[in-house]
């Protein structure tokens, strides 16, 4: 059954030339063979895509289309022969793609360059690196020297690829453009130059050191400084200092994508900071002043009478400063009942007391318990 270009391309059958031309653009860059490199299977869906613009993409085809449907370019239907069809099946879904978007015909990387001198695939690599710093170096920032390995451009050659004393000559195929242009059908296609790769002139003698690239793979590093108020997944770009290209191609860059480690006393939400501090009942019951442990340093806090477990106080401004911004978070303090697991006589007795002393009367959230309970069992 023959699908609908309309529905593999999701637009409605209303669409404007405009909104066909960002649909394709969108599933086509999602499904390239470059992108999916051995997935048979984008390779298919590239192909449908692609005959699907190039009917509706043409005002005359699109009228056959929905008239006749694809039956309307069969080759073995008049309807089907001469401009207004037949010439999908013989194309390359690739040249629509490139001519649509004006690349060259030699590789998805190249739709995006193009032109002598340097191909878009002659760019060094982008690289990644993990760090994992501590809570208080993301509070406060930290330098710290990152080591990894990468391309860098050839010492013997300089980076040329040419052998010291070795020539260099103009590509007698491009004429020294870097790219070479082809017809197929209707469309006129250009592509990086197969003799040169792009670059426009052919070397004598390929460097021994680096077989011809300008680049060898090297141990790097670099002195990275790390800002106050990162959070685990926040991504630092450090550019040009990813791989060489090849034959003096732009340098890549280099990602690092930092992780915080988890901490002993608090968590982080945002920029906001949380941990539970243990408070005795004498003082939750009687009020008080406790210490509370910040990232840096200590602090008092002063603890109502009749404070409950589970109470929460927030310390503006003392929690993370901002990655980006000029608020810091802040400090949530949670209260926990510290209930003593072990005690002396002396204690017991008082606390007997205590309890004689209380009765049957019930505290506020004793009560509000009870009224909740007699809700569900009265």
């Amino acid at each position: 059954m023959a699908e609908d270009f309309y529905a593999l391309l999701g637009v409605a059958k209303s669409a404007s030339a405009d909104e066909l031309k960002k649909a394709y653009r969108k599933k086509a860059m999602e499904f390239h063979p470059d992108r999916n490199p051995g997935n048979k299977e984008a390779e298919e869906k590239f192909k449908k895509v692609s005959r699907a613009y190039e009917i509706l993409g043409d005002e005359a085809k699109r009228k056959l289309y929905d008239q006749h449907g694809e039956a309307a370019f069969d080759q073995n239907m008049g309807a089907g022969r001469g401009p207004a069809g037949g010439g999908f099946r013989g194309a390359d879904p690739r040249d629509i793609f490139e001519q649509m978007f004006g690349g060259g015909g030699g590789g998805f990387g190249d739709m995006f360059g193009g032109g002598g001198g340097q191909s878009q695939d002659d760019a060094g690599e982008d690289l990644r690196v993990d760090l994992k710093i501590t809570l208080e170096d993301a509070a406060s920032g930290v330098s710290r020297n990152v080591a990894y390995r990468k391309h860098k451009a050839c010492d013997k050659c300089s980076g040329s690829g040419a052998e010291p004393g070795s020539k260099k000559s103009r590509c007698p195929t491009c004429a020294g453009q870097g790219h070479v242009v082809r017809s197929n059908g209707f469309f006129q296609m250009r592509q990086v130059c197969p003799s040169c790769g792009g670059q426009g002139e052919r070397i004598e003698k390929p460097c021994r050191g680096c077989s011809g690239e300008g680049r060898v793979v090297a141990e790097h590093s670099i002195d990275l400084r790390v800002p106050p108020g990162v959070d685990t997944g926040t991504k630092l770009r450090s550019s040009g200092n990813g791989s060489a290209g090849r034959r003096g191609g732009q340098a890549g860059d280099l990602y690092v994508y930092i992780t915080v480690a988890d901490h002993e006393l608090f968590e982080r939400d945002g920029d906001d900071l949380a941990c539970s501090v243990p408070v005795k009942f004498s003082i939750a019951a009687l009020g008080g002043k406790i210490v509370v442990p910040k990232l840096k340093g200590k602090t008092n806090l002063n603890i109502p009478a009749g404070t409950q477990g589970g109470t929460i106080f927030r310390l503006r401004g003392e929690g993370m400063p901002p990655l980006r911004g000029s608020t810091p978070g802040d400090l949530l303090v949670r209260v926990d009942i510290d209930v003593p697991k072990k005690m002396t006589d002396k204690e017991k007795e008082a606390l007997k007391a205590y309890a004689a002393a209380c009765g049957d009367e019930a505290a506020p959230v004793s009560e509000s318990w009870r009224s909740k309970f007699k809700k569900f069992f009265p």
